[in-house]
């Protein structure tokens, strides 16, 4: 896979040429890479780009993504894959869909367990993941793992942001500068996620964990459960290195505000950190979708670091 991001001020052009993908900075050649080793390109930011481009990169089987900075795709050419009807099919009619879903649950909460032994909050995290995981494949029913999850990751925020005035997560209501801050990392990442299945062709609209709900992309809400820990672990992170500033904020009928002045340096915390563990990101979705595609019990596992 390619990530290009564009840089401010510069003029900057994606071309093919003799079989290449070729950037332009300033009408420059400064990168290219050959058609025969790319699978698909995310352009992320402002970028000029060709028809002739384009023609080459669908001759190619080169998906093409246009993302803007917050990673929400607003245009693609998607080379064959949304006409997987095999996939599809499969998709639609799982049959240990229940399985999977506890495995993205087990998936996060051995994130948050490991996050938490790394700040010292957990001296046993084995032990504590073992209980954990038993709890989570008896239950019997899908409210009931709705209920599990949710008690962990409860357990989990109370702990890991304790020190930092932590009350309880409110999506949306923007009720203090955490649940802010996660409001806006947890959408970079879910439309980093949605990119990346839609690479495969999934139908990014029915899930399995989170079931089918009006214009919710309930597939993306699944998969990027596992990965939200990379985003607590960057606000975590982030307060300890002093770089969020209650100034930077305004409050308004109770409501924090993030400034527009001061909007880019929290966005570019996200940013990296996402793009640290693209490729790893990668490759929970291409074997979500073997593990779909084959139907087997092989269950992609993503850990995160640090």
């Amino acid at each position: 896979m390619v990530y290009l991001i564009s840089k401010p001020g510069a003029k900057q052009k994606l071309a093919f040429w003799n079989d290449n993908i070729r950037l332009l900075e300033n009408d420059k050649p400064v990168n290219q890479i050959s058609c025969s080793r790319v699978f698909a390109v995310f352009i992320i930011g402002d970028f000029s780009i060709t028809t002739k481009l384009i023609k080459n990169c669908k001759e190619y089987g080169i998906s093409l993504f246009l993302l803007k900075q917050n990673f929400e795709v607003y245009a693609s050419v998607v080379a064959e894959a949304e006409g997987n009807y095999l996939l599809r099919a499969k998709q639609y009619s799982l049959k240990n869909d229940f399985e999977i879903a506890k495995n993205i649950v087990k998936n996060k909460t051995y994130n948050q367990l490991h996050l938490l032994n790394k700040v010292e909050k957990m001296p046993k995290p084995v032990s504590a993941y073992k209980e954990a995981a038993l709890n989570i494949d008896a239950v019997k029913n899908h409210k009931a793992l709705l209920g599990t999850e949710g008690q962990h990751t409860r357990e989990f925020f109370q702990q890991y942001f304790k020190e930092f005035g932590w009350i309880r997560r409110s999506p949306r209501t923007k009720g203090d500068i955490t649940n802010v801050l996660m409001d806006i990392g947890y959408t970079f990442l879910f439309n980093f996620t949605d990119a990346l299945l839609r690479l495969y062709g999934f139908d990014t609209y029915k899930g399995i964990y989170h079931k089918l709900f009006f214009q919710r992309k309930s597939l993306a809400c699944d998969v990027m459960e596992p990965f939200r820990c990379v985003i607590d672990k960057q606000i975590y992170k982030a307060y300890r290195l002093k770089q969020i500033d209650k100034k930077d904020f305004t409050v308004s009928r109770g409501q924090y505000q993030l400034s527009y002045q001061n909007q880019q340096k929290y966005l570019e915390l996200f940013f990296d950190s996402i793009m640290e563990r693209k490729e790893d990101l990668f490759v929970y979705a291409r074997d979500f979708y073997y593990c779909i595609l084959n139907n087997t019990t092989d269950y992609p596992f993503f850990k995160v670091s640090g």
